[in-house]
C-alpha cells in the first residue's frame, strides 16, 4: 500500500509541475509580446505603432483590413502623407491623407486638415465640435508601409467577440495541455 501511495504522490507532484511550468509558459508569451510592443513604440516613437485600416475611405490606395505600420519623426508634416490621427471624443483612430498644412506665423504651431482618399469632402466633420483643424498632439503617427489583409483577422474578432473568445480559450488549452 506504500508504494502505491507514494507513487499516486510523486505522479501529482509531477502534474503539479507541469501545470505550474505551463502557466509560467503562458506568461512569458505575453510578457513578450508587450517587449516586443513596448520595443516598437520606442522605435517608431508612436503610442500605435501599429494600426489595422478599418474603413473603406482610404480606397484604392488602402483597403479594410490592411496593416499600417507608423512612425513619428520630427520633421514637419507634409501635404500628400498619410496619418492616423485622434479625435477628441473618439476612441478609434482615423487613417486619412493630409490635404492641407497650414502653419501660424505667430506661434510656429501647424494646423493640419485631413481627407479619406475615398470620401467626398474633407474631415471636418469627423473633428470635434467647433474643431476646424487638427494640431500636431492629435496625429498619432505617419504610415511608412502596410501589409495587405493582415487586419481581417482583427476585424473579424472586434465584429465577432465569440471568435476572439474561442480563440483565445483554444489558444489558452493549447499552452496548457502541451508537453515539452
Amino acid at each position: 500500500m506504500g508504494f502505491l501511495s507514494d507513487s499516486i504522490e510523486s505522479m501529482r507532484s509531477i502534474q503539479i509541475r507541469q501545470f505550474i511550468t505551463q502557466i509560467v509558459s503562458l506568461g512569458m508569451i505575453v510578457t513578450s509580446a508587450l517587449i516586443i510592443w513596448k520595443g516598437m513604440m520606442c522605435m517608431t516613437g508612436s503610442e500605435s505603432p501599429v494600426v489595422v485600416v478599418l474603413s473603406g475611405s482610404m480606397e484604392p490606395g488602402f483597403k479594410r483590413g490592411d496593416i499600417l505600420f507608423l512612425q513619428m519623426r520630427e520633421d514637419p508634416i507634409r501635404t500628400g502623407e498619410i496619418v492616423v490621427f485622434n479625435v477628441d471624443g473618439r476612441e478609434i483612430p482615423i487613417v486619412h491623407r493630409v490635404i492641407k498644412v497650414h502653419e501660424r506665423q505667430d506661434t510656429g504651431e501647424v494646423d493640419i486638415l485631413t481627407k479619406g482618399d475615398n470620401n467626398f469632402g474633407d474631415d471636418r466633420l469627423l473633428y470635434a465640435h467647433g474643431q476646424l483643424w487638427l494640431q500636431q498632439h492629435h496625429i498619432m503617427g505617419r504610415a511608412v508601409g502596410y501589409l495587405p489583409y493582415v487586419g481581417w483577422v482583427t476585424i473579424i474578432m472586434t465584429e465577432k467577440p465569440i471568435i476572439k473568445y474561442l480563440l483565445i480559450g483554444a489558444l489558452g488549452l493549447l499552452v496548457i495541455t502541451s508537453k515539452d
